[in-house]
């Protein structure tokens, strides 16, 4: 089964605001979600760049999601769901930060309907969310946006500004 993942900021494929990249604000995107399949317990959310110099780095992870809900909020910090630590070693949404002057890297969130309760802690890493997550899959969504992150105007430091 699939499970249809979107967001108002951005569309599949596009371009991912600068208010939710790291420097420009760093709030998580709004998304919203449909399909979840009859039998979920819970829903689970990670957000990668596979394009990341050193391998596929982590910018997101939460489990404990409520199989009832329908998307999140722009900034939404779950209640009742926990928040795994990233690879910028902080719990919760850190936003895209690619190195300036790089292509635009790929986003890919990741939304996972589970037939049992993953049992992720507050603090888990990737590692963790795999191994909770694996065996229990009933259904997933992904959403990919797009960010590359702004090379400053020379001109523009030099007046300061």
């Amino acid at each position: 089964m699939r499970i249809e993942l979107s967001s108002r900021a951005f569309e599949d494929g596009g371009t991912i605001p600068e208010r939710c990249s790291r420097l420009g604000g760093n709030v998580s995107p709004p998304l919203s979600w449909s399909g979840v399949p009859a039998g979920t317990a819970e829903l689970a959310l990670v957000v990668q760049d596979p394009d990341a110099p050193s391998g596929t780095f982590t910018h997101w992870i939460v489990a404990g999601l409520t199989p009832d809900l329908a998307g999140l909020e722009e900034g939404y910090r779950p209640d009742g769901a926990v928040e795994g630590v990233n690879d910028f070693g902080e719990e919760g949404y850190d936003g895209p930060q690619p190195p300036a002057g790089d292509r635009p890297h790929r986003y890919v969130f990741t939304l996972v309907a589970l037939e049992a309760k993953s049992g992720l802690a507050r603090g888990a890493s990737i590692e963790d969310f795999h191994a909770a997550v694996r065996g229990k899959e009933l259904a997933r969504g992904q959403l990919t946006g797009h960010y590359a992150t702004r090379v400053p105007d020379p001109g523009q430091q030099a007046h300061g500004g």
